[in-house]
């Protein structure tokens, strides 16, 4: 017996026996059942640190698992060594990108295999070898041709110190910095490739019952692809050929809309703000590109927004409305535009009682005046001042606003998801 344990005696000679036998090797084995288990690709910038084995270590427990119980078991390891990291690293240094990523896989190789994971090593794969890319090219043209892909312009985050956009996860802190360089990130339109996964978004919504998750993870799901019914309708802008499309789950209460408010980042802005309001709209648009989603649609924000110059034409009154910019309203929900009713909507009653903006109620749900209730946002109550609903049970007005609407060519009954395509 030795009085103490030596790691790096025991550990390399038993982890060169289980290489020599091939012990994690994959073997294809038609009378066993197959296991498939993948960690995410470490991404090659040099050193593993902590959180490498924090996400590694219930995939390999998981591997050997499996194995014990008579599964084939696939573990690949690899790394995803693409990307503008390694090229501004390369910059930085000097040297060409493909030196500085080889250079770094090979130690992070070295370490990964000191850490004695049952990992497939005859399976590894690094994105950047043409052997592998090619595949994820041929895999990108099948969708492209199947109309799965498609390229057009749009906001996203950009650091530009790294010179690149960032993914949600990389934009840190209330000032939203890039968790690389800690330099302010801003919003820019790019001409951005995007995957129509939309077009699965009921099918991904059927699906969810199905899955063996727990129940707070499944109404996650539920409710970032989050489905509503309701009413796309266009309002004619005042002066122009143009049109806004707004989508509300209330069309019922399109007569009680006395504003039109477009996302800050909306394209119509740029094109319908009077000349004199430019550098206020710009202002604003610059301040609301700093914020996340998260902190737009908290409900103890003070709503704020600026009046662009324009009117739209409410088409269920024929009433010129004014339309503003706030950044309560976001691109990625419905059409980025929404008709205001503050009589009936919280948001949009406190957004009307900061800039003394007009209440029309169109619910009463008592036999009391509708503004002795300030706001009635219930589908209860009947309507009034309604044009050819007024009378009805709020309950039966949704369905019969979205014919009259249909019947008067302003709009259609739609299903709008939360869920956005996957910008790449």
């Amino acid at each position: 017996m030795v009085d103490s344990y030596n790691h790096q005696e025991i550990e390399a000679r038993w982890q060169k026996y289980w290489e020599d036998i091939k012990l994690h090797s994959t073997t294809e084995d038609a009378g066993r059942p197959k296991w498939y288990a993948l960690t995410m690709l470490p991404y090659p910038s040099g050193d593993l640190h902590a959180g490498h084995w924090y996400a590694m270590t219930p995939s390999d427990a998981a591997a050997r698992f499996r194995r014990m119980q008579g599964y084939s078991v696939f573990f690949p390891v690899g790394f995803d060594a693409f990307g503008l990291p390694a090229e501004n690293a390369a910059i930085k240094r000097n040297i060409h990108p493909k030196e500085w990523t080889y250079k770094n896989i090979e130690r992070m190789r070295g370490q990964l295999r000191r850490m004695g994971a049952s990992w497939a090593w005859d399976r590894e794969v690094v994105t950047c070898d043409a052997d592998y890319y090619k595949w994820t090219q041929w895999l990108f043209l099948r969708m492209y041709e199947a109309g799965l892909v498609y390229r057009e312009f749009a906001p996203v985050d950009w650091c530009p110190t790294c010179n690149t956009t960032l993914a949600r996860e990389q934009v840190v802190g209330e000032d939203r910095h890039c968790e690389r360089c800690q330099t302010a990130v801003i919003k820019r339109d790019l001409n951005q490739w995007k995957f129509r996964i939309t077009n699965y978004a009921q099918e991904l919504l059927d699906f969810i019952p199905k899955l063996e998750w727990p129940e707070r993870v499944k109404a996650m799901q539920v409710n970032w692809i989050g489905r509503s019914e309701g009413a796309e309708i266009r309002f004619p802008v005042v002066g122009t050929d143009g049109e806004i499309r707004v989508f509300t789950t209330r069309p019922d209460t399109l007569w009680g809309s006395t504003f039109v408010v477009l996302a800050p980042e909306h394209p119509l802005v740029a094109e319908l703000t009077a000349a004199e309001f430019q550098a206020s709209v710009a202002s604003y648009q610059e301040a609301a590109s700093r914020q996340d989603e998260k902190t737009r649609l908290s409900a103890d924000k003070a709503k704020t927004g600026v009046f662009i110059g324009s009117y739209a034409v409410n088409p269920g009154t024929g009433k010129q409305v004014p339309i503003w910019i706030a950044d309560y309203v976001l691109t990625g929900y419905g059409t980025g535009a929404i008709m205001a009713v503050p009589a009936h909507d919280e948001r949009d009653f406190s957004f009307a009682q900061q800039y003394d903006l007009p209440i029309n109620w169109v619910i009463r749900v008592t036999e009391d005046d509708p503004r002795d209730a300030a706001l009635t946002t219930k589908e209860e109550g009947s309507m009034i001042d309604s044009g050819p609903l007024t009378g009805l049970p709020v309950r039966e007005a949704k369905q019969k606003s979205i014919a009259w609407i249909e019947q008067q060519g302003i709009g259609k009954g739609t299903v709008s998801f939360r869920l956005r395509d996957w910008l790449i």
